[in-house]
């Protein structure tokens, strides 16, 4: 195979992983603030999180840093997401801020990874960017 030819395959998903030091801290972040499902199979070791059609690996202690960035693109308010996180004292990196690639807001998981969640842009406001 030369380097310009694709391999032939059907990609089924991309999930990270996240090292995590404590999973029920963790899933109480994504499960109890976040609103994920926690795998029924899942253990103090390693999960899976699912909401709606996305999902993440929560690993303690391998597989990966903190200090992950992941893009979280949703259909909804940024401002009502930014006042729940803050009520209940999530860490807010960046607060809803409008970009030309979308309407983002930044926030830190309890593990250092970064959650990047973006909705679509305003044309009502100008651009941080």
């Amino acid at each position: 195979m030369s380097n310009h030819e694709t391999p032939n395959f059907r990609l089924e998903n991309v999930t990270p992983i996240l090292n995590v030091k404590d999973i029920s801290i963790s899933l109480a972040f994504y499960v109890g603030i976040l609103g994920f499902k926690n795998a029924e199979w899942g253990d103090d070791n390693f999960t899976s999180i699912n909401r709606d059609n996305t999902a993440l690996y929560l690993c303690r202690g391998g597989q990966g840093t903190s200090g992950t960035w992941i893009w979280m693109g949703f259909d909804g308010d940024i401002f009502s997401l930014h006042q729940k996180l803050k009520s209940f004292g999530a860490k807010i990196k960046l607060p809803p801020t409008n970009f030309s690639w979308a309407y983002e807001m930044q926030v830190e998981d309890p593990d250092g990874h970064i959650l990047r969640f973006g909705t679509d842009p305003t044309d009502k406001e100008p651009f941080a960017d």
